[in-house]
């Protein structure tokens, strides 16, 4: 048996090069089907180490098929997921509602694992057709201001380990993982948590690159800014804490939302038409404003405006049509 796989299950943790190996040894199919679940398994007995994050994505990085998006300025809007609070996809409709304020957007994401409805089951459902030639994308970006990157295609490792993450169907170490993995190397991201402890992980690796970033966690624990409680965010000026009054006073109706009102449906075909509401500018009030609040603090990583102004902004964009345009180009390439 891989030795540092004897380690994790000796309840030990590994350096930063052991962990990059044993995912090496992962995608080289050295580990068993068996010993993968138990793999995946462990880090939701304990929460992985920095090195081991740092190990794992480095390992998944330099495996992974590269594309060059230097050129734009672009941002990523992703959550961990394994929140367990099926919401609707909250954070795709922000990106779109973000490219239809004219910035521009590199969406990494995946099939549901342990969730309903993932981006890609969202984006598939619709017509959209995944890949990773970086001239492709590169056209999208520049004609309609959004690419997606469908993360399989990009990350071999993911085929050999779907299976044993939808067999168990909770969060899994790919989890914590996939927000951390977009190839295309945006420079700005909204990364959305569901742990407190995990999001100081993710700040302490952050402050160790040049990205532009804000680390979100919804103290009741939901991976997105909800206006269902306060948040905790981190970005390079530190750590702030955001009250639920300060959050809804962003916006123009002043709410704060039950948490039932951001529930997804009960199967894909359900949340695509739930995208759509929204997208068309139909969602409930409470669907509008979370989504806008999310679309909001991404807006303002892009530009130096208030986030009153940003939020002004991102309601135009849902309103006005421009965002669901933004969906219509897209699906038109």
């Amino acid at each position: 048996m891989n030795k540092a796989l004897e380690n994790l299950f000796l309840e030990r943790t590994l350096t930063q090069q052991e962990a990059k190996n044993l995912f090496i040894e992962l995608s080289k199919g050295k580990i068993n089907q068996t010993q993968t679940i138990a793999l995946t398994s462990i880090y939701n007995m304990r929460s992985p180490t920095l090195e081991e994050i740092g190990g794992f994505r480095q390992a998944m990085m330099e495996l992974c098929i590269k594309i060059n998006f230097t050129e734009f300025n672009a941002i990523d809007i992703v959550g961990t997921g394994g929140d367990k609070k099926n919401t609707f996809n909250i954070s795709t409709l922000a990106c779109f509602i973000v490219a239809g304020a004219g910035e521009k957007v590199i969406k990494h994401g995946s099939f549901s694992s342990s969730s309903i409805t993932g981006s890609s089951n969202i984006l598939k459902g619709l017509g959209y057709n995944f890949t990773n030639k970086e001239e492709n994308l590169k056209n999208q970006l520049d004609k309609v201001g959004i690419c997606y990157l469908h993360a399989p295609m990009f990350h071999p490792m993911l085929n050999i380990v779907y299976k044993a993450r939808k067999e168990l169907g909770i969060k899994t170490i790919f989890n914590t993982l996939g927000p951390l993995l977009n190839p295309g190397n945006p420079k700005n991201q909204l990364l959305g948590v569901n742990n407190l402890e995990l999001a100081r992980i993710y700040y302490y690796m952050y402050q160790n690159t040049k990205n532009n970033y804000a680390i979100v966690h919804s103290l009741d624990g939901y991976d997105e800014i909800t206006l269902t409680s306060d948040i905790k965010c981190y970005t390079p000026k530190g750590e702030t804490l955001y009250s639920i009054d300060e959050l809804i006073d962003i916006g123009l109706n002043k709410i704060k939302v039950n948490p039932n009102e951001l529930k997804g449906g009960k199967n894909t075909e359900e949340n695509i038409r739930i995208f759509i509401s929204v997208l068309s500018g139909e969602g409930t009030l409470y669907q509008n404003e979370v989504v806008l609040t999310n679309a909001t603090f991404a807006l303002s990583l892009l530009n130096k405006d208030s986030l009153e102004n940003n939020y002004d902004k991102a309601k135009y964009s849902l309103k006005s049509g421009k965002a669901k345009n933004i969906l219509k180009k897209l699906l038109s390439l």
